[in-house]
């Protein structure tokens, strides 16, 4: 029998973040480890009447292909990867694998290739979700390979990743829960609607930037789940000021530590890190858009107290801020366009964020 929690943790994905309808075609992602929750997906987009496609994967295999595809391998983009992006009408992403670490081997330069190559279907990607036409939303199956990572037993790790989606036994109802939820959030992305300038403050990091005529987004659940931040894209010559993010990033199977970054009129001119610089400097010389700031978001999910080493849930932990430099998003009205998304996360519970000179957010908690 399976985990009452997995067929919860489907049918909000299904029926709340994409909210499948009568013959939509919906990709349902995720490799063989993830085979319990893919199943419950599965059987609940055959209830809503869309029409499910796998698209399911092997552990080991991507990296494997990273190590030894030749240069044409890797620009090539399959006809199903483009039919998900720029036909289809959902997305399901269930992340989950047995090895966190598998492309740490991997040269950069080649993944670099790769990511330019994906780089046209991101901006269709963007482009579509922005117009309302194309749904989405990843979470993570529990693994053991994450329950190493956030340095958790198997079973602390599901109690973790289904208590901070809302779908375990505390929680009577999961989508009346993010219902909730979102309502809470629109108050502050209407607060926000009309201002100008915020000043970021605190031990580590000391920013200014323009959100002038820039969306907030209500991060509620409809993308990522769990999830919990709210979040736009700067202006992109306004950012100003230097940062240390005070938690690692884990990316492209590597940890990138200590990363300190000063930026002058939007972009990144000294970068540093404590544990893999190189990999760090390498990505922001991806291509024109990876030295600017994408993305600015605080985060707001409280049932996250800990960082796990994956940004699906650590972008989101309550008293925290992040910024991704990169991809911004269309809907957010950002104009930075790059083949690099790269979330990073600095604690602010010590921190302030003024906005128009007004006190929007101190200590880890909302002024307004």
């Amino acid at each position: 029998m399976p985990d009452p929690r997995i067929v919860r943790l489907a049918q909000v994905l299904v029926d709340y973040s994409v909210k499948v309808q009568p013959g939509e075609r919906v990709t349902i992602s995720g490799l063989t480890v993830a085979a319990p929750l893919i199943e419950a997906v599965y059987e609940r987009v055959v209830e809503r009447g869309g029409f499910p496609h796998l698209l399911m994967g092997l552990p080991g295999l991507a990296a494997f292909f990273m190590r030894h595809a030749s240069d044409a391998q890797l620009n090539y983009i399959s006809p199903f990867t483009r039919a998900q992006f720029e036909e289809f009408e959902c997305l399901i992403s269930l992340g989950g694998t047995t090895n966190t670490r598998d492309m740490s081997g991997v040269d950069p330069a080649r993944q670099a290739i790769q990511r330019k190559a994906l780089a046209p279907l991101q901006e269709t990607y963007f482009r579509r979700t922005a117009a309302g036409e194309f749904k989405w939303v990843t979470t993570q199956f529990p693994t053991d390979a994450g329950a190493q990572d956030a340095e958790m037993s198997l079973r602390e790790y599901e109690d973790f990743v289904y208590g901070a989606s809302h779908v375990d036994d505390s929680t009577a109802d999961p989508v009346a829960y993010w219902q909730g939820f979102s309502a809470q959030q629109q108050r502050l992305v209407e607060w926000m609607r009309p201002r100008n300038q915020v000043v970021v403050r605190g031990p580590n990091v000391d920013l200014t930037l323009s959100v002038k005529d820039r969306r907030f987004i209500n991060a509620d659940g409809q993308r990522n789940m769990p999830d919990g931040e709210i979040f736009t894209g700067p202006v992109e010559d306004s950012v100003n000021g230097w940062v240390r993010f005070t938690y690692p990033v884990v990316a492209f199977g590597r940890e990138i530590d200590g990363i300190e970054l000063k930026l002058e009129n939007g972009r990144v001119v000294q970068a540093s890190a404590k544990k893999n610089e190189e990999f760090l400097l390498s990505a922001l010389d991806t291509d024109a858009g990876a030295r600017y700031v994408g993305e600015f978001a605080i985060g707001t999910n409280f049932g996250i107290q800990r960082f796990t080493k994956s940004i699906l849930f650590d972008e989101k932990l309550g008293g925290s801020f992040h910024m991704a430099l990169g991809a911004g998003y269309p809907d957010t009205g950002s104009k930075n366009q790059s083949s690099l998304h790269w979330d990073m996360i600095c604690d602010m519970r010590q921190g302030e964020i003024w906005v128009d000179g007004e006190l929007f957010y101190q200590g880890g908690a909302f002024q307004v």
